[in-house]
């Protein structure tokens, strides 16, 4: 039985609290500084503990794990403060603010032997994983391209921006599902709310092979849209989140090119080829029981989380690097080439 402590209950931390009480080896406790959604816990689940105190609940010894769903600036603070206190800690996408805070996070861990996981739940659902698979077995042949749109009408972040919020969503899929790691990156974006953060954006990712990565994120679209397309020169992925069954269809379509006398472009024949669309099946499962319970599995087995601090880290890295373009108009940032992690 393992007893994990949840910090903040706003918007994500009442998914979390759910998964880890419908959990039979799990005992929740819950920390938030406002009353009014401490009741709310005590009105949903009568028999948790609650507290506006996280460094008590950090602290007590009773808890085995902390988990973190705060604003972003406070990831770090608290995840350090959890790590150093003996607690394995589970914390909400992106990792930290900074690169640097990440691997700090990642020493303090593997110096006292504790799991880091970053909450990249994405990564857990069935559909990237069954994406991830197909990538893996050569069956879409070279890839050439990675194009995402995530966009919806809010929620406004005080803290970060929409690459931080949305853009990281695209950043850990591609994390687990290409072959490779991103070699610059380049992202344009503006803000329509006088002070506040950029709302739309577009990121482009370049790699070291023929592939290029496209991602549109924007705070300020009149219907949500979460679909991605995976192109190869074999088969093309589309995953469309927002579908509430045939989330992932495999098309048997692209190009054939046959080549002329000199072998060049002029001299190539391009013919057109569409076959079959396949509709994989899928698990119904939840991203986030799935999520809850590896995270339970690691922190008893001592197995190396998919989502770890280094995958945390190598997607921090990419958010840095977008900010860092966006703030150049567009100016490409170059990146360490590391192969990403096989989840």
């Amino acid at each position: 039985m393992m007893n994990i402590g949840i910090i903040g209950y706003g918007y994500w931390g009442p998914n979390l609290v759910r998964n880890f009480v419908e959990d039979a080896n799990c005992r929740v406790a819950v920390c938030d500084l406002r009353p009014e959604r401490l009741a709310q816990v005590r009105t949903r689940y009568p028999g948790l503990e609650v507290t506006s105190d996280s460094s008590a609940l950090i602290h007590d010894p009773k808890i085995d794990a902390i988990a973190i769903a705060t604003p972003v600036s406070r990831h770090f603070d608290l995840a350090l403060e959890a790590l150093k206190a003996g607690k394995h800690v589970l914390v909400e996408k992106p990792l930290t603010s900074s690169s640097e805070e990440a691997l700090r996070l990642m020493e303090e861990a593997e110096r006292r032997n504790l799991v880091i996981m970053v909450d990249h739940t994405f990564v857990y659902t069935s559909a990237v994983r069954k994406i991830r698979d197909l990538v893996e077995s050569g069956d879409l042949g070279d890839l050439y391209y990675y194009d995402s749109v995530r966009i919806n009408l809010g929620l406004f972040q005080r803290d970060v921006d929409v690459i931080w919020d949305l853009a990281v969503h695209d950043f850990s899929i591609m994390d687990v599902v290409l072959p490779s790691r991103p070699c610059a990156i380049s992202a344009t974006g503006l803000s329509h709310v006088p002070g506040g953060q950029e709302n739309v954006a577009y990121i482009t990712a370049f790699f070291e092979t023929n592939l290029i990565a496209h991602i549109h994120v924007n705070w300020l679209a009149p219907l949500k849209v979460r679909r991605s397309m995976i192109g190869g020169s074999r088969k093309m992925i589309v995953y469309d989140d927002v579908e509430p069954s045939e989330k992932v269809k495999v098309y048997d379509k692209g190009i054939n090119l046959t080549n002329g006398s000199d072998n060049t472009y002029k001299k190539m024949m391009v013919g057109y080829r569409t076959g079959d669309v396949w509709i994989p099946q899928l698990e119904m499962t939840e991203a986030l029981r799935c999520e809850a319970s590896h995270f339970i599995r690691c922190v008893e087995s001592g197995e190396q989380p998919i989502t770890g601090g280094d995958a945390g880290l190598r997607v921090v890295e990419l958010l840095e690097a977008a900010t860092h373009s966006m703030k150049k108009h567009g100016e490409p940032v170059e990146l360490a080439v590391r192969r990403g992690a096989a989840a």
